[in-house]
């Protein structure tokens, strides 16, 4: 409360003091907004991980429904898709392993030459004499072969985080075919959740996000065997060594829209300049046509609409994607932003769309109760 006394400023009779009380309330605010936040981390690994087994247990349960009507057991089917889906990757990889293979082979033993090449080319783009640099490098590489502990450190968290990998992805796959086995208790149950009133459009939300997980898989599969294939083809035709190398990697890095087939460029083309600064324009030029039709036809066609996503939001989103469920979370980005674009076309926008024009309910109620009256249109 102010008071204006005669002759002095506005004053402040009662004065804030922090008391005891305050102290308390910041304290349970700091320690709520922690646990919050940890609460939050927690929820979104959660989410990630289911996000991944409804993916994968989305075609493996189309495919024992597909069975399921030559009177197969579901179990069988599921497990036989399951199978045949780990086989057809294990062959991928025997067929792209030994070239592969040879090819890093030959580019470790090839790592000497084009050190010196590449350490030539920096001296005369920086100034710095060739000799200057390598003997920084080799000052690098020394302080390791001293102290190996350095070098340790790092492969041991490496080697517990490819244990961890491949334990996550056995518990992955064994509660991906768990679901696919018997998905309709869990549909269900889910659905058992929200009011019966609502059930109907709860099972219809579902049904779109099973239908654009499993465009979006199949679109995958489609851009990385035309990516890697263009990719393979273009630095053939260049004559660039290990081509195989680096159109696998390619299509790999497509996994991550947009940002990953872009940062699968840089190691063909900082290889190509240790050759020539002609061949690393060409390999330039093989990149960015491989990415134009990437970005242009094979994702706006293929991936992009397929969920019904606009590219503009696939490269937006990724960003967003990465910075709340982190790497993992950008090898399924587009299933992550195709789920919150349904979400908010059928909770919100389809909602305003039928209500446009009309008075909700509880505004005429409340307007009734005021004495005015609003006018519905039927």
């Amino acid at each position: 409360m102010r008071r204006a006394i005669k002759g002095q400023p506005w004053t402040n009779v009662s004065d804030s003091r922090i008391n005891a009380g305050v102290i308390y309330k910041a304290v349970l605010l700091a320690f709520g907004l922690v646990v919050a936040a940890m609460i939050f981390h927690a929820l979104i690994s959660l989410v990630l991980g289911v996000l991944i087994v409804v993916i994968i247990a989305a075609p493996l349960s189309a495919f024992a429904d597909i069975l399921e009507r030559w009177r197969v057991p579901r179990a069988i089917g599921a497990t036989v898709g399951l199978l045949l889906g780990l086989a057809v990757l294990a062959g991928l990889i025997a067929l792209v392993v030994p070239v592969f293979t040879r090819e890093v082979n030959h580019f470790a033993a090839s790592l000497p030459t084009i050190g010196d090449s590449l350490s030539q080319r920096l001296g005369r783009l920086t100034g710095s004499s060739p000799a200057h640099i390598t003997a920084q490098i080799q000052r690098f590489i020394t302080g390791y072969t001293r102290d190996p502990s350095k070098l340790l450190g790092p492969v041991a968290s490496i080697g517990a985080s490819v244990a961890a990998a491949v334990a996550a992805i056995v518990v992955v796959l064994i509660t991906s075919l768990y679901t696919a086995i018997h998905p309709r208790p869990l549909v269900t149950g889910v659905i058992r959740v929200f009011p019966p009133r609502q059930r109907p459009h709860v099972e219809h939300i579902l049904g779109r996000l099973r239908i654009a997980y499993l465009a979006w898989l199949r679109g995958l599969l489609v851009g990385m065997v035309v990516l890697g294939g263009l990719t393979y083809l273009g630095l053939e035709l260049v004559g660039l060594q290990f081509a195989a190398f680096f159109a696998v990697f390619t299509a790999v890095a497509m996994i991550v829209p947009y940002f990953g087939a872009l940062a699968s460029s840089i190691p063909p083309i900082v290889y190509a300049l240790t050759v020539s600064t002609k061949e690393a324009v060409l390999v330039a030029i093989v990149y960015v046509a491989a990415h134009q039709l990437e970005s242009n036809v094979i994702q706006p066609l293929v991936v992009a609409r397929t969920v019904k996503l606009h590219p503009a939001l696939v490269a937006i989103g990724v960003v967003a994607v990465e910075q709340l469920f982190g790497f993992i979370g950008l090898l399924v980005a587009v299933p992550i932003l195709a789920t919150a674009a349904i979400l908010v076309d059928e909770l919100w926008v389809k909602p305003l769309e039928r209500g446009e024009g009309r008075a909700p309910v509880e505004q005429i109620r409340r307007s009734a109760s005021e004495g005015l009256s609003v006018r519905a249109r039927r």
